[in-house]
This record gives C-alpha cells, structure tokens and sequence, in this order.
C-alpha cells in the first residue's frame, strides 16, 4: 500500500518533468503527505498537462459523505478495471500524484522501522492515480484522488509486499490521455518500478507523527 510520502521540488523542475502548461503553481514541501490532506496532481485538459490540487481519499460519484474517501486512499492495479468504485475514473480521470519519495514501515520484531523510499536520480516522479470530481448532496465540489498499488519489486518485498505504482516518464503521455482507455494499453503501465533505479534507508521515527513534516523525514538514521 501506500499510505504516507512526501515532495520538495520546486514547481520549476516538476513543471519541466511533467510538461506542465500553464500559470504558476504555489507548490509548498511537505514532507510528511498523508490521506485526507491535499496532493498536486497532474492531469491532462484540453490538450495540456496542467497540476491541480486535489484530496488524498477517493470519493466515488455516488458517495454520500468525504469522510468515506478515508477507505479510498489506495486502489489495487490488479482490480481496478472492474471494481465499481474505479472502473470508470481508471477509463476517464487518470492523474499522476507528484511525489519525491514514499515512506514503508519494516517490521523488526515488536517494532515498525520507517524507511524512506525514491529513486537513484533524487528527481520527482508521478505515482499512478486516479481522481474524481465529487459532487456532495448539498452541492459541494471536491476533487479526490487514490494512488494505484502493485505487488513489491525487488526493493520494497522485504519491507511490504505492495507498492505505490511510479509511472516511467515515456508512459506520462500515455496514461494521462483522455482518448486512451482500453485497459490492454493501460494496465501493463502499472508494473511495479525496476528496483535497480530506487534505493531505500531507515529513518526517524518522528515521521510516525503526521504533524511532523520537515527535511529530517528524509535523512539517513543515523546509528551509533
């Protein structure tokens, strides 16, 4: 699963990454994103990639309440074109989450290690979502998100036995194309990312509280 990562590049380098068009986006760090709160997500309208903000928690057309996007965090690849709260936004309302790494919990005996997770090349990557417009009853619009999940590569196997799904670069355009929604060209984008690009090391625990969001989230624990 995924259920906390961060981001910390400045919107000039995501911007250059994603293709992204248009105005400015204030883009703040954080480096501690959990579910409920807001993400960026990269989109394609109107012929443009553009970043929107958008809640972490999915909410399907006919959910009555937010708060139910709290179960919707994550959605499975291997079931996503048939599950009925998915199989429509996997069709229509693909989206990237912007992200320069995600947080795993390591069990070593009574304990849960966080470790850190990113790519080698330290540059931001897009997880594979999808997201909703959400309409409540009384007329409120909200956009939510869920980030895709694969079975664990090599790297990530003996911490969890899921991932987020990372879209390579050369896929951005094809997973975020409104046009495209057969699942025989979508569903071999979601494999998990080659582990021999991505490293991982233990942190501080600190980032078991959500409330801290800082750059020691994502520094080496030292031991000794």
């Amino acid at each position: 699963m995924c259920g906390r990562f961060e981001i910390h590049s400045a919107f000039k380098i995501i911007a250059e990454l994603f293709g992204i068009d248009g105005r400015f986006y204030d883009l703040q760090p954080n480096y501690n994103v959990a579910p409920s709160q807001n993400v960026a997500i990269v989109v394609r309208e109107e012929g443009r990639n553009v970043l929107r903000s958008c809640r972490w928690g999915f909410l399907p057309p006919w959910a009555k309440d937010p708060a139910e996007g709290h179960k919707m965090i994550n959605a499975r690849a291997e079931t996503l074109a048939e599950k009925p709260s998915f199989r429509q936004a996997f069709r229509l309302h693909r989206c990237l989450v912007v992200a320069d790494g995600f947080f795993e919990w390591k069990k070593e005996g009574k304990l849960k290690q966080p470790v850190y997770i990113r790519l080698r090349s330290r540059q931001p990557f897009g997880f594979a979502g999808i997201y909703s417009d959400w309409t409540s009853p009384t007329g409120e619009r909200l956009c939510t998100a869920a980030i895709i999940t694969s079975r664990a590569n090599e790297l990530v196997c003996p911490i969890h036995d899921r991932m987020p799904v990372i879209v390579p670069a050369d896929k951005h355009g094809l997973w975020l194309d409104p046009k495209v929604n057969d699942p025989g060209l979508l569903l071999p984008v979601l494999a998990p990312y080659p582990a021999d690009e991505m490293e991982c090391f233990a942190v501080s625990s600190k980032v078991n509280s959500v409330k801290f969001s800082s750059p020691e989230n994502i520094e080496p624990l030292s031991v000794g």
